[in-house]
């Protein structure tokens, strides 16, 4: 029986990927955040830690997962300085040699190639982004990082036919559910796990409202909802 990849949600915006080849990803990993199941001592083995803005909630424990785990960096360019010179991690832990990467880069790490997007939000350091990850089957998924919508997603659908698509709902500081079921809309994507929402009381807590939407819409895509430790394969 084929080995399939393996997306658990991890609460917040923080995804576990476990590719087919047994590649683990890490993006955006809080795991010390209020509905994370999982803790640092609990993750033996780590590959990729993607970064789509440097928030205390999307990358609080970036830096103590990498110098535990010898995972490579996927960061923009000032966030990766950030990392060199603030939080210690070597320029070897970090994509294309230390340097980091930019908006319509791609880095390919093994089999695995990582595309970065633009988001809309704000950041610490650099500009915001989102991830496209080409695991080594061939499937991609799109993480939006936290973002309102753009058209440029469409954009997105047609380039790389996405699987599955990871989208903040949760509205507050991300796209709100009209916004993501318009964004499904645009990306076409075969399946859509929401995220971004319940974490705190001003977002939304849970996804009925953007189902509510895709249906009103007429949108066909499996809608995957994930709570806290949850997985579903790829």
């Amino acid at each position: 029986m084929v080995k399939q990849s393996i997306i658990k949600w991890l609460g917040h915006a923080s995804f576990q990927i476990t590719s087919q080849a047994g590649k683990t990803i890490l993006i955006d990993p809080w795991l010390g955040g209020p509905t994370c199941p999982v803790k640092i001592d609990d993750l033996k083995q780590v590959h990729l830690v993607l970064i789509t803005h440097d928030h205390f909630d999307h990358a609080g424990d970036a830096a103590e997962l990498i110098k535990k785990t010898k995972a490579i960096l996927v960061a923009n360019v000032e966030t990766a300085n950030r990392f060199k010179s603030e939080l210690g991690i070597e320029a070897e832990s970090i994509v294309h040699g230390g340097y980091g990467m930019n908006i319509g880069g791609n880095a390919r790490i093994g089999d695995i190639t990582v595309t970065m997007t633009q988001a809309f939000h704000s950041s610490m350091t650099g500009s915001p982004c989102g991830y496209i990850i080409r695991l080594e089957d061939g499937k991609n998924i799109y993480h939006a990082g936290d973002t309102g919508i753009f058209s440029t997603m469409a954009i997105f659908g047609d380039l790389y036919e996405i699987d599955v698509a990871l989208l903040p709902i949760g509205g507050g500081f991300t796209m709100d559910p009209v916004q993501a079921a318009k964004a499904v809309e645009l990306l076409k994507p075969k399946k859509v796990i929401p995220m971004h929402f319940q974490t705190f009381p001003f977002l939304e807590q849970d996804t009925e409202n953007f189902e509510k939407e895709i249906k009103r819409r007429k949108i066909k895509v499996d809608i995957i909802v994930l709570s806290p430790g949850g997985e579903t394969v790829l």
